[in-house]
């Protein structure tokens, strides 16, 4: 399904890989030398999945196997690819919401932050158009992206994703098997650093409407719970090349994978995230709301 949306710009194709604009662009970006090119490869090995201690991934063959472990690592690619194609409109907009000269530099310098990683990730994606997305976490990050309310925006967006960023990018370039992309995921790492400290000193900085912390819980309590579930996108990746799977069979792949370990970790991280001083009240609802707690494999399918 193809959602559209101005801001995102989830929809917006590529240039055909003749069009003369291309020769621009490639001589402003820097570093572009250092970009790969697609090759259909396994970055991520069994053991960063936890996918060598499920059963059913350790009883398939050599083939089937490798089109697991594929899929998962594509989701891993695809994800950030949208996530930063969502970071360029996103601090395009917060150019034209900036209430200072220095803040609309910074958010300007921000936005080629993301158009770099952007084109510098599409160089691991195969030549397609990758325009759409059915992923739900993706879909809750398009509808914030469009939000009128800069309160929401900063909180969500640069303090709690860009610092969730941060360690989600640190473990893929410590993980990564292929030498250029993790030295590409790690050298995100300093600007996504920054991006996260203007939200945060941006954030304390506003004051928090009854309005606005309203819709920042509703949002934290959707993503939060992607998280309590577990790796939903490694079930689906075992499911499409297995086949149909029972219930029962998805409750012991997810025991396996020790889902709660899984998420309780993930959940500390964004909990710590949210501990910022002036986000007091919105941290206390959500505990009170165990939205911290990780679940159980049974509660997860």
């Amino acid at each position: 399904m193809n959602f559209k949306y101005d801001i995102v710009g989830f929809d917006l194709p590529h240039s055909n890989s003749h069009d003369s604009l291309l020769r621009i662009l490639t001589a402003v970006l820097p570093n572009h030398n250092s970009c790969a090119n697609y090759q259909k490869l396994n970055c991520w090995d069994a053991e960063f999945f936890n996918l060598h201690q499920v059963k059913i991934f350790q009883q398939s063959n050599i083939t089937e196997q490798s089109a697991i472990l594929e899929l998962a690592n594509r989701s891993l690619l695809e994800e950030s690819y949208f996530i930063e194609k969502a970071g360029v409109g996103y601090m395009a907009k917060m150019v034209l919401l900036a209430e200072t000269v220095e803040e609309r530099i910074l958010y300007g310098l921000f936005t080629a932050d993301e158009a770099t990683h952007l084109h510098q990730i599409s160089h691991f994606l195969p030549e397609m158009e990758v325009t759409s997305t059915d992923d739900p976490f993706l879909r809750l990050l398009s509808e914030v992206v469009e939000s009128a309310d800069k309160t929401v925006l900063l909180f969500v967006l640069q303090v709690v994703l860009e610092g969730w960023g941060l360690s989600h990018y640190r473990r893929l370039a410590k993980e990564c098997r292929h030498p250029v992309l993790a030295e590409l995921f790690s050298s995100f790492l300093q600007s996504e650093s920054r991006h996260h400290a203007t939200g945060t000193t941006l954030f304390n900085q506003t004051s928090l409407s009854v309005f606005s912390q309203t819709t920042i819980l509703d949002v934290l309590a959707q993503f939060l719970f992607m998280v309590q579930v577990g790796p939903q996108s490694l079930l689906a990746a075992v499911e499409q090349v297995k086949g149909h799977l029972t219930r029962s069979q998805k409750i012991q792949i997810l025991e396996e994978l020790d889902t709660e370990t899984h998420s309780g970790t993930r959940l500390q991280i964004l909990r710590s995230l949210m501990g910022i001083k002036s986000a007091h009240s919105i941290l206390q609802i959500l505990e009170e709301r165990g939205a911290f707690q990780p679940l159980p494999a049974h509660q997860c399918v």
